[in-house]
């Protein structure tokens, strides 16, 4: 879709701090994260919600939300990750995408009230190559 943020990102035409990319997905860092190294992992092919992905990128899509959260609290120092996923409501780009969030115990993340922080200058950055590493690696 010519118009969609998330498909500009997975062609390349947007750059979204990307950390893995795989042949049905690509994930990238949140622009407006809960917590610092906030991923959004989506499909390359525009799907707008869960009900609508194919079966046969319902593997490839959830193995690499899985890899993603299983690299994140070693790659950032969290204790573990919240997964989420809207559709519809509360979507923002109407292009299927899940939240892979770092969480500490006591980091304030109450119920589904999301605060958002910023990144520093270049900040940004840092985070999605140490997520780039540890997926590297995985």
């Amino acid at each position: 879709m010519s118009d969609c943020v998330f498909c500009a990102i997975a062609t390349g035409d947007a750059d979204g701090h990307e950390v893995a990319r795989t042949e049905h997905t690509v994930a990238f860092l949140d622009n407006r994260p809960v917590f610092k190294g906030h991923v959004l992992v989506v499909p390359t092919r525009h799907v707008v919600t869960l009900p609508e992905l194919p079966d046969d990128l319902l593997a490839p899509f959830f193995g690499e939300v899985r890899r993603v959260a299983a690299v994140i609290p070693e790659a950032l120092g969290a204790q573990g990750t919240f997964v989420a996923m809207n559709n519809k409501v509360s979507q923002s780009v109407a292009h299927l995408h899940c939240h892979v969030v770092p969480r500490t115990k006591g980091d304030g993340l109450r119920g589904f009230f999301w605060p958002r922080v910023k990144y520093a200058a270049g900040e940004q950055a840092d985070y999605a190559a140490r997520l780039r590493t540890a997926l590297a690696r995985s």
